[in-house]
């Protein structure tokens, strides 16, 4: 059966399901609030990975984060694979489907990378017409999340955030913002966190990521294999008092920890997001950029 409760009103911090605490979650019902699971590693439905998936869902709401759907790339969908990311989507009724502002395909043949996209108007008009697509396949709308990034590329002719904003005012989806992605890309390419916050359509905001990074020489590397840092945790404070209480993730891929540590970085954001107030500006206009 399906996870048929209400999500909280007030919301609420959920951990990423990983392998290694599989056993964990079966033994025994976790003081998690909900769950996030990336969508490729559940495609095949007779696998004890996606059985047991299916078991949780009956006690955890899951969000679906995929990383194969390729929004940027210029071959356009590969509609096999999204229609089977439907499947799962119609087999486990997620409470949130998501995806990034990047590209990972080819001719074929995908990357084991999300790669970053100059901030153009070629762009943007591939992107929206892409996700419009995947949105209508799906029948519901998709998130974005916004990219850590190592380059900038000189063809740029919009701000990252004004070219999220943009993209989902034109197409309807929303944002995952992922707090992290925005302390790593900042830092490495010297922007205004608090004027990245700002550009950012408060209504469009539906989930929020934090994870771990670390620092290689004078880049900051974003590897989801450590603890959220102080530097993220203040901007997290400071993106909820502009957007409200978001469904916020804590995200740990590698070197991963004992479940406790998991559950105690949600603990903290979940103090965090109960005492923010919903702020006024929540219902804002959306801030977007027109071409021509």
């Amino acid at each position: 059966m399906l996870f048929t409760g209400s999500f909280p009103r007030q919301a609420s911090a959920g951990i990423g399901l990983r392998r290694a605490h599989y056993s964990a979650f079966l033994e025994a019902k976790q003081p998690v609030a909900w769950l996030e699971v990336h969508a490729e590693n559940f495609l095949n439905f007779e696998t004890p990975a996606y059985k047991i998936l299916e078991r949780l869902r009956e006690d955890y709401p899951i969000s679906l984060h995929a990383v194969n759907l390729s929004l940027g790339s210029s071959d356009g969908i590969d509609e096999d694979h999204v229609k089977r990311v439907k499947a799962l989507i119609d087999r486990i009724n997620p409470f949130l489907v998501s995806d990034h502002l990047s590209w990972g395909r080819i001719d074929g043949y995908y990357l084991n990378d999300l790669v970053p996209i100059p901030y153009t108007q070629e762009a943007l008009t591939l992107f929206a017409a892409t996700i419009s697509r995947i949105q209508d396949i799906f029948e519901r709308p998709l998130l974005v999340e916004n990219p850590s990034s190592y380059l900038q590329y000189e063809a740029s002719v919009m701000e990252e955030a004004d070219f999220l904003a943009t993209l989902t005012h034109r197409t309807g989806a929303g944002i995952l913002l992922d707090i992290n992605n925005i302390y790593v890309s900042c830092y490495n390419h010297g922007w205004n966190a608090q004027s990245y916050l700002k550009a950012i359509p408060a209504a469009k905001v539906k989930e929020i990521h934090l994870g771990g990074h670390t620092l290689q020489g004078l880049v900051r590397i974003d590897d989801h294999g450590s603890a959220v840092c102080e530097g993220v945790w203040h901007l997290y404070q400071k993106a909820i008092d502009i957007f409200g209480p978001i469904p916020t993730l804590i995200e740990w891929d590698t070197n991963l920890p004992e479940l406790e540590v998991l559950r105690a970085e949600a603990e903290k954001a979940q103090t965090m997001l109960d005492s923010v107030r919903i702020p006024s500006n929540t219902m804002r206009k959306e801030r977007h950029v027109s071409f021509g």
